[in-house]
């Protein structure tokens, strides 16, 4: 006799946590949503996971329709399942997060009408977000800090050849604290993996700066300590 097992009424969705650097601000993508609950709220991209679809199939195909971005590597970090996070029900959230260069990503375009736009905002001015959002960018952002201390994580952040103040400027944003000039630049220095350019700034309007690159091979072959810039 066939025994008929009973069905499972949660679902699970994908919220996305995508930072990015621009202009000495460290910033997150956010979407306007265009649909109930929570419509005309600010949240982070995230949609619920198709039955046919794998967790990380649906962390690109919802990354893309509510933003238009494509390619990203994105890891997960965090799964939120608190029992009434949503009003239609229970829904386990898988988080993502992603760091990336905003350059070149600007070109911000949902392909579904559940999402009103998608666009950067500062991390230091954010408002309340829909749902537990707000507690998911918390935990993402906290993320990132551990991270800086021990991989070179800025640098996915930065454009291919940066000078050392918007290296600073960077750490700064993501510690949120000021850093002492001399220290952070001989800190940073002593690690080896900065590439010293004999290229300057160009289009600059003060005194141009030396431009760096990361050396990612001989980070990978030298370092194997941490990178804590409070040491």
């Amino acid at each position: 006799m066939e025994v008929k097992l009973p069905t499972f009424d949660s679902v699970f969705s994908i919220d996305c946590v995508i930072f990015g650097f621009e202009a000495g601000e460290l910033k997150i993508l956010l979407i306007e949503r265009n649909e109930e609950p929570f419509k005309d709220w600010l949240a982070l991209p995230g949609y619920i996971v198709e039955q046919d679809e794998s967790i990380d199939d649906a962390a690109e195909r919802i990354l893309y329709e509510l933003t238009g971005l494509r390619d990203l590597h994105m890891q997960q970090f965090h799964t939120f399942g608190e029992v009434n996070r949503h009003p239609q029900g229970r829904v386990i959230t898988v988080a993502y997060y992603a760091l990336i260069r905003i350059n070149g990503q600007k070109d911000l375009r949902p392909v579904t009408q559940f999402a009103r736009k998608a666009f950067w905002h500062p991390v230091n001015e954010l408002p309340k977000l829909a749902f537990d959002h707000s507690e998911i960018f918390n935990t993402g952002f906290n993320k990132i800090r551990r991270r800086l201390n021990y991989q070179p994580i800025a640098f996915e952040l930065l454009p291919e050849k940066f000078t050392l103040t918007q290296l600073q400027s960077l750490y700064e944003a993501i510690l949120n604290k000021k850093l002492d000039k001399r220290n952070f630049r001989k800190k940073m220095l002593s690690f080896g993996f900065l590439k010293e350019l004999d290229e300057k700034q160009k289009g600059v309007s003060y005194r141009a700066a030396k431009l760096y690159k990361f050396d990612k091979r001989k980070y990978a072959k030298i370092f194997h300590n941490d990178m804590s810039i409070d040491k």
